[in-house]
């Protein structure tokens, strides 16, 4: 006992030491998801708002032990996603890294993604569990970066659920499901990504504001705007270009400066 050292005990953050907790940090949304600003293009459209309150409450009702509940899309929501997918798609086969077109493949064969239907994140998520061991889980609106990242260490992916307004199907001030089943679930389906992002959300378990501050910016210029190189040119593996087609083409086409340089 003479050999041993007693440290005095540091105060850190909570953080969820079993995934049942996350259920405590979809509660915590820095927005309820239907708390729109005054230039959202659904501000003054209380049919989309009441849809958009809908959504949030179906997420705020689901616990981790259950099964993702199927959502039934409009067909306005619907002929949302197909504009939306139609803008994409060639810009994808042109800019979008190997392992995004890959995992776009495989979710078109298991998954149901296409043009004409939104997938399910019940679905998503029990393909990916199979291939990566990693989940999505529903969420009412935005996180703080803490919550959000804590999600990650436990291969758990906080998506909303709702979809822009219909009246600028390639415009969103927040994100929406296009860019989080569009953007971010593919890249899931490869093991590598999916293990750097848990990597992060591991990171972020009792970290100090000033570390996880660190770690959000880690995330965003990665897992969000993250591109690399392939074959002498910028392939985009972020889920903020991956979902934007002005994003994807100003990061990525010819036109833009240094695109000539590695990222």
């Amino acid at each position: 006992t003479a050999k041993l050292l007693v440290l005095d005990e540091k105060d850190v953050h909570w953080f969820p030491r079993h995934i049942s907790e996350l259920d405590s940090i979809a509660h915590r949304t820095l927005d309820a998801g239907v708390d729109l600003e005054s230039d959202h293009p659904g501000f003054h459209d209380q049919v989309y708002r009441a849809r958009r309150a809908e959504l949030a409450n179906n997420a705020l009702q689901h616990s981790w032990d259950k099964p993702i509940p199927y959502i039934e899309y409009t067909k306005e929501e619907i002929e949302t996603w197909g504009a939306v997918w139609d803008r994409m798609e060639d810009l994808w086969k042109r800019y979008a890294c190997k392992e995004f077109l890959h995992s776009m493949s495989l979710f078109k064969e298991n998954c149901g993604y296409s043009r004409e239907n939104i997938p399910q994140q019940r679905d998503i998520s029990e393909f990916l569990r199979k291939r990566t061991n990693f989940q999505m889980r529903p969420v009412a609106g935005l996180l703080s970066s803490r919550d959000f990242l804590n999600g990650l260490a436990f291969r758990v992916f906080f998506s909303t659920q709702y979809i822009r307004h219909h009246s600028q199907p390639l415009y969103t001030p927040e994100p929406d499901i296009c860019h989080e089943l569009l953007g971010h679930a593919p890249m899931f389906a490869d093991r590598d990504f999916a293990d750097f992002s848990q990597e992060i959300g591991l990171a972020s378990l009792g970290a100090s504001d000033e570390d996880v501050d660190k770690l959000a910016h880690c995330y965003w210029h990665s897992v969000e705007f993250g591109l690399c190189r392939e074959g002498g040119q910028n392939k985009a593996y972020g889920a903020g270009l991956l979902s934007s087609f002005g994003e994807l083409e100003y990061a990525c086409g010819a036109d833009h400066p240094g695109a000539d340089q590695p990222p």
